[in-house]
């Protein structure tokens, strides 16, 4: 049974107690808060495995707070967002954000997405060992799931690592956004696909050092992506 710690920031109380309520069933242990200000004092004390938050929080909103955590920890974030904001998902995802889920949703479809986020976040114990890529000054180990570009260390997303690593590993080949939300996202049904441009830009401007002008993560237009080592 799963026990990792999943902090929900919700401030409609159906909403808090369903998803409360879902992934407790699912085997998770969750803590719950009502805004912003609460998710920053809980903090202080608590760590979770994943943080589940609405977007339109009152007070302290999901930006601000995305951006304090962010600033200090690469916990997974998942965002619940309206179907009308697509504005907003694009910048919760430029403010570090992993995913996100629309609403109205399926109880279940968020624990899976949970499952899916933890899943590649952390690995087995007793799963094997990856070959580490290094690429001149860039390194990526999949087992620290750690980069480091001439010796500093980048601070990336679980998305934005599994990103790079997909394509890293498959020098020079190309894939479409469909390939890379099948691949990184685990499915391509109702993501918007700007969500992969999102991602692409935030690792170019942390590998890259130009982003305006990349020499590893280049785009083919018309088709999609691909990483030159």
């Amino acid at each position: 049974m799963a026990s990792e710690l999943i902090l929900v920031i919700e401030d409609e109380p159906n909403i808090r107690e369903i998803v409360t309520l879902y992934l407790q069933r699912g085997g998770y242990q969750v803590h719950a808060v009502e805004d912003g200000m609460q998710a920053k004092q809980w903090l202080n004390e608590g760590s979770p495995d994943l943080i589940i938050m609405d977007l339109m929080l009152p007070g302290v909103d999901g930006y601000q707070l995305t951006g304090m955590i962010r600033s200090r920890s690469d916990v997974p974030i998942i965002m619940l967002t309206s179907r009308r904001e697509e504005v907003d998902r694009i910048a919760g995802l430029e403010m570090g954000a992993d995913d996100y889920v629309v609403k109205p949703f399926s109880p279940q479809e968020l624990v899976s997405r949970v499952r899916a986020v933890l899943r590649r976040t952390r690995p087995l114990a007793g799963d094997s060992i990856e070959p580490v890529i290094t690429l001149g000054p860039l390194i990526i180990d999949p087992n620290t799931r750690e980069v480091t570009v001439s010796g500093t260390v980048c601070d990336l997303t679980a998305r934005e690592f599994d990103l790079l690593h997909l394509l890293a590993a498959n020098p020079r080949r190309v894939f479409s956004r469909d390939q890379l939300l099948d691949r990184v996202w685990g499915s391509s049904d109702y993501i918007d696909p700007g969500t992969v441009t999102v991602h692409i830009r935030r690792l170019r401007e942390k590998i890259e050092a130009d982003a305006s002008k990349p020499v590893h993560i280049i785009t083919v237009w018309g088709v999609g992506y691909r990483f030159d080592p």
